[in-house]
Parts: structure tokens; C-alpha cells; sequence
């Protein structure tokens, strides 16, 4: 059932938790997050001898560096799926999002986009088809692939390790209550992007992912998130937030009603507001004089 809740342009859970607000048509959000690059371990022109894959890596960042690692033209590890024989849940429909797990892979010298890939799926089954995780999904009414597409989410919007459990429980909460996820983080992933900065017309996106249009959780996870992620939506925290907003680098606020949410808000803005004039100041100062 729908619960007495502000109007949707209002609302706006971007990803890493911060708030952003539809003011002329446009969204006002902080600075895009900077996608991690490849960590290869090598020497000099020698092959490299591990793949390092960070949490929160989407699947095409992940086939790029596959591809790269192994020397192979771009688009050859993605080609590679439907041959890989990949042990995936049947609700994945053959797409490895969510499990393609992060990790360091050794690279073998006989290493395969296929074997690479198995490898990556089959860490990723080891690590949630275990006890723990079933039973904590069972314990929240949901399947094991469900869980990993929370994960997927809490993953891609905490600001910390810390916020994880909380970022869980908003999206729980939500749920519960027939509300919109409204995250920054789902539309972003239709769209292939990584940035902070959706417009109004983004929210209005046909897509499967936009969750500001559509109820429930996407089709399927938006990245391979990692064990801590894992464990927070399994595993959230009781509480009963709704909303968070990350006012400055370190201090996430959450709130049970849009009133609180709002004062939140205020002072993020606040907090923007100085530091745009701070910037500009000091961007003065450092002018030649004439």
C-alpha cells in the first residue's frame, strides 16, 4: 500500500547516498564518482599475473578489462558468455551481473575469457549459496538472487562500509511500504554511466531499471557488489529510515520522515552553498592582479 509520501520529483535518493534536488528542470548533485581503474600485477612488458576486480565493478567494466588483460579485441569476452557454460540462477536468464564476483583472479597462461569468467561465477556461488546467506534471505522473504540485486544497490549507494546496513533498511523499508526506490544508482546503470548528475527527464526514463517509475527492485543486480554489501542485505540494522542524504564526506544522515529528511537537506545545501563560495573565493584570489 502506498504510504502518505511527498510527491516523486521531490524526492531524490541519489547514489552514494547523497540527496539532490529537481530545481528548473535540472538536478543539482555533488561530483561524479570517479570509476576505479584496473590494478594489473606486472613488471615491466611481462604478462600480467592477476586481474584485480574492485566492488561495484558493472559487468561491461569487467569484459573491458578481460578483454585488455588478455590481450583480445574489445567485445571478445562478452561474445564469450553464451559458450562459457556459466552456473548462473535461473532468474539471471543467462546475464552474470551480480556474479562476476570481486576478487583477485590469478591469470593463468592458458587463461580464457571462458575460464575467467567461470572462475568469477563460481566464486560468486561459493561465497552466497552458503548457509548464511539463504537463511538471511529466507529470514527477509526474498531469494538468494534478490538479495544479491539489494547488495548490488547498497553497493553502489553508501557512502561507507558503515552506511551499508542503513542503505539496506531505507530500501527494505521502501519496499515494505509500496514506495519507489527512487535511486540515482538504477537509472544510472540503464543508461550505462557513472555520475551524479540525473536530470528530471532521466527520471522519466523507459526503462526496467528506472526506479523512480517503476515499483519494486530491477530486473537483476546493477553491479557485482562484494561481502560487506552482501552481508548488509541480508543483514540490515532494525530501524525505520526512509530517506539519507551524505550532508558533507563523513557524516550521512538518515531519516524516518520527509520533515526530518528536509532539515537534513537544508543543510546540505548549506554546506554546498560554502563551499561554492569558498571555491570561488579562493579561485579569485589567485588571479593576477593587472
Amino acid at each position: 500500500m502506498q504510504m502518505n509520501t511527498p510527491p516523486r520529483s521531490t524526492i531524490r535518493l541519489t547514489r552514494r547516498g547523497r540527496v539532490a534536488l529537481i530545481a528548473t528542470g535540472a538536478v543539482v548533485a555533488g561530483t561524479a564518482v570517479a570509476v576505479p581503474l584496473l590494478s594489473l600485477e606486472s613488471e615491466g612488458d611481462a604478462r600480467p599475473t592477476s586481474l584485480v576486480i574492485p566492488e561495484g565493478w558493472r559487468s561491461g567494466q569487467i569484459y573491458e578489462a578481460m578483454d585488455k588483460v588478455l590481450a583480445l579485441p574489445v567485445g571478445t569476452t562478452k561474445k564469450s558468455i553464451a559458450k562459457a557454460g556459466l552456473k548462473l540462477p535461473n532468474d539471471a536468464e543467462g546475464n552474470p551481473e551480480g556474479y562476476l564476483f570481486p576478487a583477485t583472479y590469478p591469470l593463468k597462461e592458458k587463461a580464457t575469457p571462458e575460464s575467467l569468467l567461470s572462475f568469477m561465477v563460481n566464486t560468486a556461488n561459493q561465497k552466497f549459496n552458503g548457509a548464511p546467506v539463504a537463511a538471511g534471505a529466507q529470514r527477509n522473504a526474498m531469494n538468494v538472487y534478490q538479495a544479491v540485486t539489494i547488495a548490488s544497490i547498497v553497493q553502489a549507494e553508501a557512502a561507507s562500509k558503515a552506511d551499508m546496513g542503513k542503505v539496506a533498511r531505507v530500501i527494505f523499508n521502501r519496499l515494505e511500504r509500496g514506495m519507489p526506490l527512487q535511486m540515482d544508482s538504477t537509472i544510472n546503470y540503464a543508461l550505462n554511466r557513472a555520475t551524479l548528475k540525473t536530470t528530471s527527464s532521466d527520471t522519466r526514463l523507459d526503462s526496467p531499471y528506472n526506479s523512480y517509475q517503476r515499483m519494486g527492485l530491477p530486473p537483476t543486480p546493477i553491479d557485482n557488489p562484494g561481502e560487506d554489501a552482501m552481508r548488509a542485505a541480508i543483514n540490515p540494522p532494525p530501524g525505520d529510515w526512509l530517506y539519507f542524504v551524505t550532508v558533507k564526506p563523513g557524516d550521512t544522515r538518515f531519516a524516518a520522515t520527509y520533515e526530518e529528511h528536509q532539515r537534513n537537506v537544508a543543510e546540505f545545501n548549506a554546506a554546498q552553498k560554502n563551499a561554492t563560495q569558498k571555491n570561488a573565493t579562493q579561485k579569485n584570489s589567485a588571479q593576477p592582479t593587472k
